[in-house]
């Protein structure tokens, strides 16, 4: 169900786990990326928890904005632009339709990724959590186990975009950060109640 108060509890969640696992991500991060993927989101977290608790929303448009502004404004490296483009892309999708699914919400952030990062499937980027999600999001089939399922296949991928992508076939056999963090993302959404299988 699309409503302010779901999105925002799905955004507090969200906040919290990647609070909790950031010394995990950046340890992801330092196998091959530059370490900080955890500390960036989470100081990200942190901005996003001071908005969401200054502002009370009354459009979803206003809420998904401000959470890309904030991703964009106070998470560094590669991570802040990508989750940024994501939300104020599905921002803007929801500011022409308000009627708008969750499986249209979704891939027009997967859109703003894309268009951002240059991404496709199998690069070992957090697109490759992103694409089968959305997919299983439009078949009325997501589960937990599509989202865990999603990051593992990032282990045996070789990274071709990104600070990865220096290590060739070092990269093999790690999991990818990002894949990893919008993992928390899906998972925060499915226990929200924002995705309701239908």
């Amino acid at each position: 169900m699309l409503s302010v108060e779901t999105v925002t509890k799905w955004m507090e969640l969200f906040g919290e786990q990647l609070t909790e696992n950031k010394t995990y991500l950046s340890e992801l991060d330092t196998a091959i990326g530059d370490g900080d993927h955890g500390n960036n989101l989470a100081r990200g977290a942190a901005a996003l928890k001071e908005k969401l608790g200054a502002n009370e929303y009354e459009a979803l448009t206003d809420l998904l904005k401000d959470v890309g502004m904030v991703f964009v404004s106070k998470i560094g490296g590669a991570s802040g632009p990508l989750y940024g483009s994501a939300f104020i892309s599905m921002a803007k999708a929801s500011k022409d339709d308000d009627s708008l699914e969750l499986a249209d919400l979704l891939a027009a952030g997967l859109d703003g990724i894309q268009k951002r990062g240059k991404a496709e499937a199998g690069e070992k980027t957090m697109v490759d959590e992103w694409i089968p999600v959305v997919e299983a999001v439009k078949n009325n089939s997501l589960t937990t186990e599509t989202i865990e399922e999603a990051v593992e296949k990032t282990k045996d991928m070789k990274a071709t975009k990104g600070r990865a992508s220096y290590l060739g076939d070092r990269s093999i056999g790690h999991l990818d950060p990002g894949a990893m963090s919008s993992s928390l993302l899906f998972k925060t959404m499915l226990e929200a109640g924002v995705y309701d299988g239908k």
